[in-house]
C-alpha cells in the first residue's frame, strides 16, 4: 500500500475521533455557561492537560523544534522561562483564580471578573479587555492555520491553502458543536498524543543513530556550538526567551481551565500532571531537534524547512501508519490551541462585549446559538489572515503571546492579590500594556539594541506601573469589594 494512504488512514481516524467527540459533548452542553466553562466541572487531569495542550500548540512539534535545529541549545531558554512561568501560574494563580471568580458573581469569563471584581457598572473593563482579546486571538488562531497548512504542504505535498482550510474546518466544527466540554476532551486526547509522540521518536531516533554518544558526537562533529547554552545568543536573547514565562498570567484559554476546575484546592493536584507533562514534552521537542540535526544537518538540502524537522524524522523512520499517528500529533497540537482560543474570542463577543452594549439577557439556546456564529465570524477573520502567510509560526504565537501577556498578565496578579485595584487603574494599566506591545514591536525593534529585548517585558512592566499608579490615585473603600476579596483569600486558604 502506498505510504501516504497509510498516513491518511491515521488522520483520518484521528479527524473522525475529535468530531465524534464534539458531538458527544453537545449532548452535555444546555446553557452558556455549560458551552464556555463546562459547567466548572474539570478533574485535575483534564484540566491540566487541557491547559498544555491547548497552551502548546503547533508551538511544540514544529516550532521549537525548529528553531533549536536551527541555533542549537540557545533556543532552549525559552522551554525554561515557559516552564517556570507555567508552574508559578499554577501555584499563585490557579486556586485563587478558580475561588474568587465563582465568589464575583460567578464569573465565566477573565474580562467578566475583572468588570465583576471591581464592580465597573460603566463596562469599559470588558470592552476593554474583549477588545484585547479579539485582536490577539486572532493573530493567535491565525498562526494555528499557518502551521496546518505549513504541516499538510510539509507531510504530503498538499497546497498549503487547501490543508490550511482543512485543519480549520474540522476544528471549528467540533467547537462549534461541543463547546468547552468538547475542546477540554479533545484536549486530553490531543496531549497524550503529543507526549507519546515527543516520546517515541526521538527515542527511536537515538537508537537508530547508535546511541546518545553518538548522536551528540554527530552534533559536534556539525557544530560544537549547537550544545552550549550561551553561544550564539546574547544577553538581551536569553532575558527575552525566559521573559516568554511572563505570558501564562495572561492568557484566557489557559486561565479559563483554572476556572473550570471543580474546586481551587484541586489546583494542586492539577499542577503536579501539567508541569510532569510540560518537562517530558520540553524535553521531547529537545531531542527530536538533536537528532535531527544528527540526521540532516551535515547536508543543508536534505531538509527545506527547520519547523518540519518532527515530519521528517517520524516519515524517515516509523512505518508509515505510525508516522501517520505521529504527524496526526501535529494536528493535535495545532487543532487543541486554535479550538480553545475561537472559545474564549467567542467568549468574549457574546458574554463581555455583547453584555456591555446592551443589558437584554440571552435565552440558554440563543446564548449557545450566538456564541457558535462568534466561533464561526472569527474563523474566517483568522483564515484571511492566514492566507498571506507573512511570518513564521514562533514569530505570531510570540507577538500574540505578548499581547496577552502583557495586556491581562498585571490586571490579572493585581485583581488577586492587591485589594485596591480600581477600575480605572485596571483599564488603564491593560490599554498601556497592549499598545506598547504593538509599539515595541513594529516601531522600536526595529531599531536596534536595547530594542530587541521581547516586547512582553517593557509592556508587562508598563502596565504594571501605570495600573498601581492610577489606582492609588483613584481609590476609594468599597465594602462589597473588600468582603469578597477577604472571602476569596479565606476560599483559597480553607481549600488548602
Amino acid at each position: 500500500m502506498d505510504e501516504q494512504v497509510w498516513q491518511i488512514i491515521s488522520m483520518t481516524v484521528y479527524l473522525v475521533a475529535m468530531v465524534a467527540i464534539g458531538f458527544h459533548a453537545n449532548k452535555r452542553t444546555q446553557n452558556l455557561d455549560d458551552y464556555m466553562l463546562g459547567g466548572r466541572g474539570l478533574s485535575p487531569f483534564v484540566s491540566a492537560l487541557s491547559a498544555g495542550a491547548s497552551d502548546m500548540s503547533g508551538w511544540l512539534l514544529m516550532g521549537l523544534p525548529g528553531a533549536l535545529y536551527v541555533s542549537g541549545l540557545v533556543e532552549s531558554w525559552i522551554a525554561i522561562g515557559l516552564t517556570v512561568g507555567a508552574w508559578l501560574n499554577w501555584k499563585f494563580v490557579a486556586p485563587r483564580l478558580r475561588a474568587y471568580t465563582e465568589i464575583s458573581q460567578n464569573a465565566i469569563t477573565i474580562p467578566s471578573f475583572f468588570g465583576n471584581r471591581l464592580k465597573d457598572d460603566s463596562n469599559i473593563l470588558r470592552i476593554v479587555s474583549g477588545a484585547i482579546i479579539l485582536v490577539f486571538f486572532t493573530l493567535y488562531v491565525s498562526s494555528g492555520m499557518v502551521a496546518g497548512g505549513t504541516f499538510f504542504e510539509a507531510s504530503f505535498g498538499v497546497n498549503y491553502y487547501v490543508g490550511m482550510l482543512g485543519i480549520a474546518a474540522v476544528t471549528v466544527l467540533y467547537t462549534l458543536v461541543g463547546g468547552f466540554l468538547a475542546v477540554s476532551w479533545t484536549d486530553v486526547v490531543q496531549g497524550l498524543m503529543m507526549v507519546v509522540a515527543l516520546v517515541l521518536l526521538p527515542v527511536v531516533g537515538i537508537i537508530a543513530l547508535g546511541g546518545p554518544g553518538e548522536l551528540f558526537a554527530q552534533i559536534r562533529e556539525v557544530d560544537p556550538l549547537l550544545l552550549t547554552w550561551f553561544e550564539g545568543g546574547t544577553p538581551i536573547g536569553v532575558i527575552s526567551a525566559l521573559a516568554w514565562g511572563l505570558g501564562y498570567v495572561g492568557m484566557p484559554h489557559i486561565l479559563v481551565r483554572f476556572m473550570a476546575l471543580t474546586s481551587a484546592h484541586e489546583a494542586t493536584t492539577a499542577r503536579r500532571i501539567g508541569i510532569g507533562w510540560m518537562i517530558v514534552s520540553a524535553l521531547g521537542a529537545t531531542f527530536t531537534a538533536f537528532v535531527g540535526i544528527a540526521m540532516f544537518k551535515q547536508d543543508e538540502t536534505a531538509l527545506a524547512n527547520p519547523e518540519g524537522v518532527f515530519i521528517a524524522l517520524g516519515q524517515l523512520l516509523f512505518h508509515p501508519l505510525i508516522a501517520g499517528f505521529l504527524l496526526a500529533a501535529i494536528l493535535a497540537a495545532i487543532m487543541s490551541t486554535v479550538s480553545s482560543q475561537l472559545l474564549v474570542t467567542s467568549s468574549a463577543l457574546v458574554e463581555d462585549i455583547y453584555h456591555a452594549i446592551t443589558p437584554l439577557k440571552l435565552a440558554a439556546r440563543r446564548g449557545v446559538l450566538f456564541g457558535r456564529l462568534a466561533v464561526l465570524v472569527v474563523a474566517v477573520i483568522a483564515a484571511a489572515l492566514a492566507w498571506q502567510r507573512n511570518d513564521t509560526i514562533l514569530g505570531l504565537v510570540a507577538f500574540a503571546w505578548a499581547g496577552f501577556g502583557a495586556g491581562f498578565g498585571p490586571t490579572v496578579l493585581l485583581a488577586l492579590y492587591w485589594r485596591k485595584l480600581t477600575t480605572a487603574g485596571a483599564a488603564a494599566g491593560m490599554i498601556v500594556g497592549a499598545v506598547t506591545v504593538f509599539v515595541w514591536k513594529l516601531v522600536l525593534n526595529p531599531l536596534g539594541g536595547i530594542f530587541e529585548l521581547y516586547e512582553i517585558l517593557p509592556a508587562f512592566l508598563l502596565n504594571l506601573v501605570v495600573a498601581v499608579v492610577v489606582s492609588l490615585a483613584t481609590y476609594r473603600p468599597n465594602p462589597v469589594i473588600e468582603e469578597e476579596f477577604d472571602a476569596a483569600v479565606a476560599g483559597v486558604s480553607v481549600s488548602r
